[in-house]
């Protein structure tokens, strides 16, 4: 009886090393996959924050965690099945999906570029909340609105994500993949929040009354972040649009690079390791990254600028078309 239970307790402690080495494997695929994904996260968190600018402030943590809420299903109950069902009957598929996403990117963050150069109508609709209506009825198209924005770089964070994990079972896919949504949705709307009552702190931080060094200090320090917060905005506005960009162009060479069309992939590497070569040992990885990134932002930027008319003056005329004819349908 006692050998028997040595023996028992032997196996449950291989399975628990078995089980602990396999959380640790998919805890590594899921922070590798995580930093790949970097750049629409980015995107993601520089993005949402205007969907809740003209609602009063006690709206605005509700309405983050409604899109939050829709973001976690648009990830759980809908894209990691369908990353899974790609990646075991139609593997073929995602370097296409993958570009075709990236291409998407270069296209809105060029268009952002563009917009802001030479303004326009592109973006109007996201500039102010919607006219008309009551409260709750705008919120409720704006956070309808912010989900499905949400669900197109979703869908590229888990295409990013499943191309980034190596060959293995689907519940170690499914186990990466549910960890990335959970914790890159906590991330993104956590910062979010942070960000949307930033000002609200500032503010209360500015009016204390304390006569104490601390008091000034913390008044002082309420003051900068109510001025900082609009540059703050504007930079990370900024800089999810690049981040778009480079991460779409990166996407695309990459792209081109597996169906056998190097030239560009290794054109940024050359160019890339000879800046890096050039300057010190402790520089020559972030610059080697930062040519790289830029080199992926030019190509980003010049996929971008073609689709710009390309939507403009075809896509877009041919779905208001069709919209109108599925109108017209539905009445008759």
């Amino acid at each position: 009886m006692s050998i028997g239970l040595i023996a028992l307790l032997d196996d449950v402690a291989g399975i628990a090393k078995v089980a602990a080495a396999s959380l640790d494997d998919v805890a590594g695929q899921a922070a590798k996959a995580g930093v790949k994904a970097a750049g629409v996260v980015i995107d993601d968190a520089a993005v949402t924050p205007r969907y809740v600018v003209g609602f009063a402030a006690e709206r605005e943590l509700p309405i983050v965690a409604k899109i939050a809420v829709g973001s976690l299903r648009n990830k759980l109950l809908f894209l990691t099945p369908a990353a899974l069902a790609l990646g075991a009957f139609a593997p073929w598929a995602i370097t296409p999906l993958l570009m075709l996403g990236g291409a998407y990117l270069c296209y809105e963050g060029t268009e952002k570029v563009y917009e802001a150069l030479v303004p326009h109508a592109g973006h109007a609709h996201d500039a102010q909340p919607d006219a008309g209506g009551d409260g709750r009825a705008m919120e409720d198209r704006k956070v309808s609105s912010a989900i499905k924005t949400d669900f197109i770089l979703s869908a590229e964070i888990m295409a990013i994500t499943l191309a980034a994990l190596p060959e293995g079972g689907v519940v170690t896919k499914a186990a990466v993949l549910a960890l990335v949504a959970v914790g890159i949705t906590a991330f993104v709307y956590g910062a979010v929040a942070l960000i949307v009552k930033a000002d609200d702190a500032g503010m209360a931080m500015a009016a204390s009354t304390s006569r104490s060094a601390f008091g000034s200090f913390v008044r002082a320090l309420g003051r900068g972040i109510v001025k900082g917060m609009p540059p703050f905005l504007a930079l990370l506005a900024i800089v999810g649009t690049a981040a778009m960009i480079w991460v779409g162009g990166g996407i695309l060479v990459h792209g081109l690079e597996t169906y056998g069309l190097p030239q560009v992939a290794h054109a940024l590497h050359a160019a890339s390791s000879a800046v890096a070569g050039a300057l010190p040992p402790a520089l020559s990885g972030f610059v080697e990254w930062l040519v790289t990134a830029a080199g992926s932002g030019v190509v980003g930027l010049v996929v971008g600028g073609l689709l710009i008319p390309l939507t403009s003056f075809v896509i877009a005329p041919a779905w208001h078309s069709l919209s109108r004819l599925r109108g017209a349908s539905a009445r008759a």
